[in-house]
């Protein structure tokens, strides 16, 4: 049976990168990419260390091999872009491999962290060709048989940017990001599903103006191989029906610390919680705890990955949360008090959560778009304005 992405979610214009995919761990994410990559015509070949997975994707039509030396070499030899879907304890081993067999190979990785993928690969003298990459999708199983085609379809992928702030010379992030939304907001550059704006977007702010002249006037020290392998992942996930949302590595991780890893965390608690009512409970158990305990299916092993390498960001989050069940446990321990607040504040925010990505998978989104030039002037601020307004990019 076929299985076609629609061209709905691609917003960039340019033409079609048709050069290899090498995909290296063929997990959930890994093996569904490779089943999505190959649907829509890619030319795709991987690498897992596992005989028994390898097997299990020769069988479904793949092409892929146990053989990482052999692998990169190919990869190598055909300009493949690299995608690494291994777990993050395997992420040194493999960038070392990377280095020796396919030295000038673009790629990116798919974890859920990315300051210590960030670090680590600066730290190998690799970032001049390395994007970081986090497609926001998944489910509560693993491994090649948990593959599918469509995971993606509507999800989003973000797409760093740090080692271009770097090589262009750029400042601090965090500064650059608060200046960037301002800058956004009064040039006219988003627009909602009505459409998109074009190529000036952030130029008509002249604070933003000031430090994106600092920021581009040494654009030229970004190396075309990661421009190209900037262009190439932001292709590749819009090929797939992802959503692409620029993040420098800091910001993304203390985003996904409360919206991916924090709830797993929570989820583990409510089905401890759950299950130390009995059976009783456990029979009466509906679609509140169901929901609320999905992700507590996962691995164990991941969610310990996932968490325990981002424990700053998730550590915040908790405990603010922690600040809001105590102050809950207060307001049922009195009967003059009530949850009210808490109530409506987390309704409120509910709402603003599927005014922005719908109200199920799928659904339009009324995320602002930005279409962007890679590599030309003002291009930086662009990414910092849509990533400060969590916005969608296009690029052209």
């Amino acid at each position: 049976m076929s299985y076609e992405i629609s061209s709905d979610y691609r917003l960039s214009t340019l033409p079609e990168d048709r050069r290899p995919l090498c995909i290296l761990g063929l997990g959930l994410i890994g093996g569904s990419l490779m089943r999505d990559a190959q649907a829509a015509g890619w030319p795709v070949f991987g690498w897992n260390r596992s005989e028994k997975t390898v097997t299990r994707a020769r069988r479904d039509g793949y092409d892929v091999s146990a053989d990482l030396e052999a692998t990169l070499r190919r990869a190598e030899e055909a300009d493949a872009l690299l995608i690494l879907g291994v777990p993050m304890p395997a992420l040194s081993f493999l960038l070392d491999a990377i280095s020796q067999h396919a030295p000038t190979c673009g790629f990116t990785d798919v974890t859920s962290v990315k300051q210590e993928v960030h670090d680590l690969v600066e730290a190998k003298g690799m970032s001049d060709r390395f994007v970081g990459g986090h497609p926001m999708a998944g489910t509560a199983n693993s491994g090649w048989q948990a593959t599918m085609h469509g995971l993606f379809r509507g999800a989003v992928w973000v797409v760093t940017y740090d080692n271009a702030r770097e090589l262009a010379g750029d400042g601090d992030a965090s500064a650059a990001g608060t200046s960037g939304a301002g800058a956004a907001g009064g040039s006219g550059a988003i627009s909602r599903a009505a459409g998109v704006a074009g190529s000036d977007a952030g130029a008509g702010s002249s604070a933003a103006g000031a430090a994106g002249a600092a920021a581009n006037a040494d654009a030229d020290a970004i190396s075309k191989r990661w421009l190209d392998t900037w262009v190439r992942v932001v292709g590749l996930a819009e090929e797939v029906g992802a959503s692409v949302i620029p993040a420098i590595a800091r910001r993304h991780d203390s985003a996904v610390g409360r919206v991916s890893h924090l709830p797993h965390i929570l989820a583990e608690a409510l089905a401890v919680a759950g299950d130390s009512g009995g059976p009783l409970a456990l029979s009466l158990a509906a679609s509140s705890f169901r929901d609320g305990t999905r992700v507590a299916g996962t691995d164990p092993d991941l969610v310990r990955a996932m968490v325990e390498n981002n424990r700053p960001a998730v550590l915040e989050a908790l405990n603010q949360t922690i600040e809001l069940l105590q102050s809950a446990r207060e307001d049922i321990s009195h009967p003059d008090r009530s949850l009210k607040t808490l109530a409506e504040d987390g309704h409120a925010a509910r709402g603003r959560f599927e005014a922005r990505a719908g109200r199920n998978k799928g659904d339009a989104s009324n995320r602002p778009i930005i279409r962007v030039r890679p590599g030309a002037p003002g291009w930086l601020d662009q990414l910092r304005s849509a990533e400060s307004m969590g916005a969608q990019i296009g690029i052209f």
